[in-house]
């Protein structure tokens, strides 16, 4: 599972792979609810200045944060 997707289907790719690592393994998950994956969500992107810093990275300058928080309000009602 690739965590640098380049495209909008190569980003449905990972998460169809996430949704299938959840059902099969998310018992083991840290954050196996939505409640903690939402909190654990903005935590890490509070965060991650400091964790790309510690991997030796640069954030993203131009991350497209509106595209993400459409897409994580529209998951809660679309099918």
């Amino acid at each position: 599972m690739s965590l640098e997707p380049r495209s909008r289907e190569e980003l449905v790719t990972f998460l169809r792979d996430l949704h299938k690592e959840f059902r099969a393994h998310g018992h083991e998950w840290e954050n196996n609810t939505l409640d903690d994956l939402l909190e654990g969500l903005a935590a890490w992107v509070q965060d991650s200045p400091g964790a790309y810093h510690y991997a030796g990275e640069r954030i993203p300058p131009n991350g497209d944060w509106a595209f993400m928080a459409r897409a994580l309000h529209a998951a809660t009602i679309y099918e």
